[in-house]
């Protein structure tokens, strides 16, 4: 689609083999060529190409390293762009990178704030510190990961005098299954309270800790109506997102300006 009202988003729910970055790039180099039609951003879950691990020392890549190659060749390739997290190593640091990958090779990222400290994952990452905007076809795109989703402050859809600062937020996500009930909530929660588009992209399977995921990769609209639900099996979701329908719904209930002001102390 054409179309800059219409933003076309594929969802890619998939099982990750465990530590295992060659077979995860191969695997999903098949899925991401499976999508016949022509999208504008394919969304990969958390650590797509190892899993949720916190062994850092084993796993983390420099920033334009084969995955990050590789996310360039598939954004070329296929004209979309490409988003996903994986461990990155900045300095002397380690980040859950959620990096953005135009066709054209511009490379963003956005830094995981929220560390699940039951995992210990602040333990074995620095937290990012920036709440980012990108941008595509005139879309203003928030990404957020995983555990984040907990955090409606770090969320808040809040522009300059009430205006939004986004039109969608996206989670990309290794959510356990026994808190999914939590994952259902606050994603609908999300796009309600911030009258955005709320997309998550979750994987399934089970992990090398044996921690089960279902699943539950799903959209909704600034109403919180769901636009699209995958439930446990491996699955790529085509949604097509109407900017027109945004801009009539928040013009007619403009619930933003009402907002409470305030200031995020780190």
């Amino acid at each position: 689609m054409s179309n800059s009202n219409i933003l076309s988003v594929a969802l890619v729910q998939t099982d990750i083999y465990w530590k295992d970055k060659s077979s995860n790039l191969s695997m999903l180099e098949e899925k991401i060529w499976s999508i016949r039609d022509k999208v504008d951003l394919i969304i990969l879950p958390e650590m797509f190409n190892t899993g949720f691990s916190m062994d850092v020392e084993e796993l983390a890549e420099h920033m334009n390293f084969n995955t990050g190659k590789w996310m360039r060749q598939m954004a070329s390739q296929t004209g979309s762009v490409i988003t996903g997290s994986l461990i990155i190593k900045d300095s002397d640091y380690f980040y859950n990178r959620l990096l953005w990958v135009t066709p054209e090779g511009d490379v963003k990222f956005y830094d995981k704030k929220h560390l699940f400290g039951m995992a210990n994952e602040d333990q074995h990452f620095s937290p990012g510190m920036d709440n980012i905007i990108l941008s595509l076809k005139g879309w203003n795109i928030r990404p957020q990961i995983c555990y984040d989703l907990r955090f409606p402050v770090w969320s808040r859809n809040k522009g300059v005098e009430g205006m939004p600062s986004y039109d969608m937020i996206f989670f990309v996500a290794s959510w356990p299954s026994p808190r999914i009930s939590a994952w259902d909530a606050l994603l609908k929660a999300r796009a309600i309270e911030n009258q955005s588009y709320a997309v998550g992209v979750n994987r399934i399977g089970v992990d090398g800790n044996d921690i089960p995921y279902v699943g539950h990769t799903s959209a909704y609209d600034f109403k919180g109506d769901p636009i699209c639900f995958l439930s446990d099996r491996e699955e790529i979701a085509i949604i097509h997102l109407d900017k027109q329908a945004l801009e009539k719904s928040r013009a007619k209930f403009p619930f933003l300006k009402d907002g409470d002001k305030f200031v995020i102390e780190e």
